[in-house]
């Protein structure tokens, strides 16, 4: 038994000795080489800085997604790069914040903006790290990948599709998939008026684009790619930003409470029935509790005509509470996920700022009190000049009315030699 035990160990030691071996490394740490050797594959890149408490929390999610890539045969490399000492790198990639994903191919670098789980980060590599329009060759396919996306853009017509359309999968492959088909792959319930086409398949139905009435592919695309009804968080609320539309949410969740709070400022009641406009970020609650359809249609359509009362947006002041607002949720995040390193990067500077102001003020008081007293010791001397002024004047006058005296008597003395000798 003690030498199965003992092989046992020795197994478990062996695997963790190569697991960590340099040459089986998931994740490769990365540095100032990483610029002239990434070319020719494709990467993805975990930036981060140690200090960091969001990159702490992803840094073990961080290593199943490169076990998850490296087990499945993914041409996709996993890395991770401190920015803090490769900051010059780390600002030739455009990291602006921490922690920050980017899949580099080639020239091309796509931010990763999705939720931080391990399944979400895969789908993303392997969607962008492939071409930019897949084709299905087949009816059968066509069928699968309808059942497996929720939102799926698809290109009827020719063998290749337009390059307008090549263009916007390659700058939104960072969203959604994109595909390519000919009309006899697509089922038979889809009836186009034209060839060929880009239609979205979504909530049961599909859209066909329309130039003249949609505008722009790529910002009908971006409008398109969410479903009419879906459950919101924070990184969906941030897409749903960048697309100009009204927002209607229908429950503001524990997690979607503390984003409701980043337009809102302030707590709300859950259940809830919140509508944003990400164009301005004005917000519209309702007077009242909304408990039917009824009134929840109305409150849609006081908000559509205008009569509903707008709160928040993009003002100045707003702007003000905002980065207010943000700036003590960061402080507060930083506590919350290590105390110490808190105390240390706000108690710090606050010291310091504390000890040169204290030595600021007593240097004032100092100065002022010498001042004080070098006053009162010149006003003092200047008082015993002018007495030491007054006594000499006094003295000189004296002397004077004695010359006079004196010389009066003497000339009253001559006066009467004066008349003998007449």
């Amino acid at each position: 038994m003690a030498a199965v035990r003992a092989s046992y160990v020795c197994g478990v030691a062996v695997i963790a000795a190569l697991l960590g071996s340099p040459g089986l490394a998931f994740v490769e740490d990365l540095d100032d080489t990483f610029k002239d050797t990434r070319v020719n594959d494709v990467w993805l890149v975990d930036f981060y800085a140690p200090w960091c408490g969001y990159c702490k929390k992803l840094e073990p999610i961080w290593n199943d997604v490169g076990l998850e890539l490296k087990s499945s045969g993914s041409p996709v490399r996993v890395g991770k790069m401190d920015a803090t000492a490769y900051s010059g790198m780390a600002s030739e990639f455009g990291v602006r914040g921490y922690p920050t994903i980017k899949l580099l191919k080639g020239d091309l670098a796509y931010n990763y903006k999705g939720p931080r789980t391990k399944d979400d980060i895969v789908e993303f590599a392997n969607r962008v790290s492939g071409p930019a329009v897949r084709a299905l060759p087949s009816k059968h396919m066509f069928e699968h990948m309808i059942k497996r996306h929720d939102v799926l853009f698809v290109y009827v017509g020719g063998e290749s599709p337009l390059k307008k359309y090549s263009d916007v999968a390659s700058e939104l492959i960072v969203y959604t998939y994109f595909f390519s088909a000919s009309e006899e792959v697509v089922s038979e319930s889809v009836s186009l008026a034209e060839l060929p086409a880009v239609v979205v398949f979504k909530d049961g139905s599909y859209f066909t684009y329309d130039e003249y009435e949609d505008g722009s592919l790529s910002s009908w695309v971006n409008k398109e790619r969410f479903l009419g009804y879906l459950q919101i968080d924070g990184f969906t609320l941030y897409e749903l930003g960048e697309t100009g539309k009204l927002v209607a949410i229908a429950r503001c969740w524990v997690f979607g409470l503390i984003r409701c709070t980043l337009f809102i400022l302030s707590e709300v009641a859950v259940p809830s029935v919140v509508i944003l406009n990400t164009s301005n970020e004005q917000y519209f609650l309702p007077s009242e509790p909304i408990h039917s359809m009824e009134q929840l249609v109305q409150f849609i359509s006081s908000v559509l005509n205008g009569s509903a009362q707008a709160y928040g947006g993009d003002g100045i002041i707003q702007r003000i509470k905002r980065v207010a607002f943000d700036a003590r949720s960061t402080i507060m995040s930083v506590f919350r996920s290590s105390p110490l390193l808190g105390c240390f990067l706000f108690g710090l500077p606050l010291g310091v700022i504390s000890l040169m102001c204290y030595g600021i003020c007593t240097a004032e008081t100092d100065d002022g009190t010498e001042d004080m007293d070098g006053l009162k010791r010149e006003g003092l001397t200047d008082e015993e000049d002018e007495e030491e002024e007054d006594d000499r004047r006094r003295a000189a006058e004296l002397d004077d009315m004695d010359d006079g005296e004196n010389e009066e008597e003497d000339a009253r003395e001559k006066d009467p030699e004066e008349k003998k000798t007449d």
